[in-house]
């Protein structure tokens, strides 16, 4: 079976693309920061549904520990075909009273984390002939959000990586896509106050939050060959939130 990589694999959308992409028949390569229970139990939920999994630390803020993890997988399930790079974080707050630190963190994992990864496996799959890379980016990066303006700088300089890196890499068959995700419930959003989820609510068509497994579907789309005429895509996957 051909393998895919996920990062940030230990709960919410990461481990929804894992089981989405065990479940249509890959193998997965899981990585994970800090949560080592979560990813052992992703791993589960994919051998579950038939295929092998191995997990990797990974601090995607450090270059070197990402190639570590991503080579640690490949001896364990072989060379990736397609590369899922979920990771990230957010520190929320209005842009005056942010620190500089708070500024940094959402930049340094996201951005700076997500093209780690890029270059920790875009040689090999040049190598070998193509495959695809689909990072996980968000509606705030695309029209903003008050009080996010640090998480919103690194999800826009994502749609700018994987734009360009779509230039660079399609000589090589290799395809760079984008899924930007709505409001979906994960730990984040289950906290948020019942009057701003009502107010998510009305403002999306669909009338309701979307789930971990609603991001998955569009992700393994983009990770097989039916996508094969597309790169350089960003798509949207709001409920019809951003209308």
């Amino acid at each position: 079976m051909p393998v895919a990589i996920v990062t940030g694999a230990s709960r919410g959308i990461g481990a929804a693309c894992a089981r989405t992409l065990a479940s249509r028949g890959w193998d997965l390569g899981l990585t994970y920061g800090q949560d080592r229970d979560g990813a052992e139990e992703t791993a589960e939920a994919v051998r579950a549904l038939g295929g092998r999994a191995a997990i990797a630390a990974a601090e995607v803020r450090d270059a070197e520990s990402v190639a570590a993890a991503i080579a640690e997988l490949d001896d364990a399930l072989g060379p990736a075909e397609a590369v899922v790079v979920n990771a990230g974080t957010t520190r929320d707050g209005l842009s005056v009273r942010m620190t500089a630190a708070d500024w940094r963190l959402p930049i340094d994992v996201n951005l700076t984390g997500t093209a780690n990864t890029v270059r920790a496996v875009a040689g090999g799959l040049s190598d070998r002939g193509g495959g695809s890379i689909v990072a996980l980016t968000s509606i705030v990066g695309v029209h903003g959000n008050a009080g996010q303006v640090n998480y919103a700088a690194s999800k826009a300089g994502i749609i700018g990586l994987v734009r360009t890196l779509a230039r660079e890499f399609g000589s090589d068959g290799v395809r760079v896509n984008a899924v930007a995700p709505g409001y979906v419930r994960t730990r984040l959003t289950d906290v948020l106050p019942d009057d701003q989820r009502a107010a998510l609510l009305e403002r999306t068509s669909l009338g309701r939050l979307g789930e971990p497994d609603d991001i998955g579907g569009p992700v393994a789309f983009l990770c097989s060959e039916r996508s094969s005429f597309m790169t350089g895509t960003v798509l949207m996957v709001d409920g019809g939130l951003t209308l």
